[in-house]
């Protein structure tokens, strides 16, 4: 007979189980909720998700609703096995307790010796993602797409929206209900959550996720390629799967879609552009994070690298978008509050940049963007945040800064359409904050930025102009941590 297998609250899709009868648990620890004000719907969707896949087992599982993992294990009575983690606390939690047998980890396809292997090799210079999605490319043969990369990326008409039927819906049922009976009863008791509460959007079992999947690949990946890059305020999706929690709950799993985004290429359905950027996203990046997160240092939190210091602001923790007037942030941050949700460019250029700008506590903003996002998790949010988007990383993630100013949004957006801020300025009444805070970035980090020949370029426009620059930095220092 098979040992239990104890599946984790992302371990629920078909490919965590080996046979149709293993016997298996699933544990909902309240104290994993108490510790941290998730996003309402984020606490829902993973609450949902685990009573879903006990439903879907039957007999065959047994749900546990305790304070801690330990005493589950305490009152189920016997062994059980785990796939491996994907948080360094859980696997010290499992590898500290006799009962539990830790397998190999799924869900990605490139093993963890392999890329130790790979980054060995490749330590003369810093890692690089697009190495690592080159390699893996030729480790498991993936054949489509572009190797020139995605299609130049054009701005949304903000009159139109893309022109594709809506994904299938979530239809919240039974479970649902009583997840949020549970949610509003742990709110009396005082369990915090920020963001609002709503109709379940996101997937919780594999067929909701696989239907999604399928209206994307049929869909919205023809499109992936050319509006991958942009924003706009009338269509938050675009060309985006909006299947992150998904995968990262373990219920689809990688491959078996790469390999159909390499089917609908050989079937002419979808460009290889948009094959090449679906690609990349899940063997490329995905996977890089992945096992960045184990190959380096477990301690790292950032280094602080451009002296950001700063507190988040209480109106940005609490996703107060209303007491934002700068429209690309205050439709951003209630896409957040409202869904839980951001495609990557707003994460990036939008949320990310503004706390660049202002220097924000890189470890702060990863905290904040795993407890409001519904597909937060640490493995994915470290190396993004710390190294992505906010470089505190010593260029182990990305070569520069992310910084861009209003202009650029302008230029891949719809967003300044209408707001009362103008992109081309840095002074004044009706300057852009991200136009501003840009500048007075610059200045603060010279000495750091000057090596990055973008930035230093752009460094050497500002230079001839001493009192435009004392401005900026008197005006940004003013501006303080109110909303923009």
């Amino acid at each position: 007979m098979s040992t239990r297998r104890w599946l984790l609250a992302d371990q629920l899709g078909p490919h965590f189980l080996d046979d149709d009868d293993q016997a298996v648990l699933l544990v909902e620890a309240a104290q994993l909720f108490r510790r941290r004000a998730l996003h309402r719907q984020k606490a829902h969707l993973i609450l949902s998700a685990l009573r879903h896949r006990a439903a879907e087992l039957g007999a065959r599982a047994v749900l546990l609703r305790t304070d801690t993992f330990r005493e589950a294990l305490d009152a189920v009575g016997e062994p059980v096995e785990v796939c491996h983690p994907t948080t360094r606390s859980a696997l010290r939690f499992v590898n500290s307790d006799e009962r539990v047998t830790v397998l190999p980890p799924r869900g990605f396809l490139t093993d963890r010796a392999d890329f130790a292997a790979w980054a060995d090799r490749s330590r003369q210079g810093q890692l690089r993602m697009g190495d690592f999605y080159r390699y893996a490319r030729r480790r498991h043969g993936i054949v489509a797409g572009s190797s020139r990369g995605v299609a130049r990326r054009r701005s949304p008409d903000p009159a139109r929206v893309l022109d594709v039927p809506p994904p299938p819906p979530i239809v919240e049922d039974a479970i649902d209900a009583e997840v949020r009976a549970d949610l509003d009863r742990w709110q009396r008791d005082g369990v915090r959550f920020v963001g609002r509460d709503g109709p379940r959007r996101y997937p919780a079992t594999h067929a909701e996720a696989e239907a999604r999947l399928a209206h994307f690949l049929r869909y919205r990946l023809p499109e992936h390629g050319r509006y991958g890059e942009v924003m706009s305020a009338g269509d938050p999706l675009l060309a985006h799967s909006v299947l992150s929690s998904s995968f990262n709950l373990g219920l689809l799993d990688p491959e078996p879609a790469i390999r159909r985004a390499e089917a609908a290429e050989r079937a002419g359905t979808a460009p290889p552009s948009a094959v090449e950027a679906f690609v990349r996203g899940l063997l490329g990046w995905r996977e890089f994070l992945w096992q960045l997160y184990w190959y380096f240092d477990p301690g790292f939190r950032g280094t602080g690298w451009l002296a950001a210091t700063t507190p988040l602001p209480e109106w940005f923790v609490e996703l107060d978008a209303d007491a934002v007037e700068a429209r690309c942030l205050a439709e951003v941050l209630a896409g957040v509050r409202d869904r839980a949700w951001a495609h990557h460019p707003q994460r990036l250029l939008v949320l990310g940049n503004y706390a660049l700008q202002r220097g924000w506590r890189p470890a702060e903003l990863v905290d904040w963007f795993h407890r409001s996002f519904v597909d937060g998790t640490d493995w994915v949010m470290n190396a993004t945040v710390i190294g992505m988007s906010q470089y505190a990383d010593l260029a182990r993630v990305d070569t520069r800064p992310y910084a861009v100013d209003g202009r650029y949004i302008d230029e891949i957006s719809d967003y300044c359409v209408g707001c009362r801020y103008q992109p081309e300025r840095a002074l004044g009444e009706l300057a852009c904050p991200y136009t501003g805070g840009f500048d007075a970035f610059l200045h603060r980090n010279r000495a750091r930025l000057a090596a990055d020949p973008r930035l230093a370029a752009e460094l050497a426009a500002r230079d001839d102009d001493p009192e435009h620059r004392e401005a900026v930095l008197a005006q940004e220092e003013k501006r303080g941590d109110g909303p923009p």
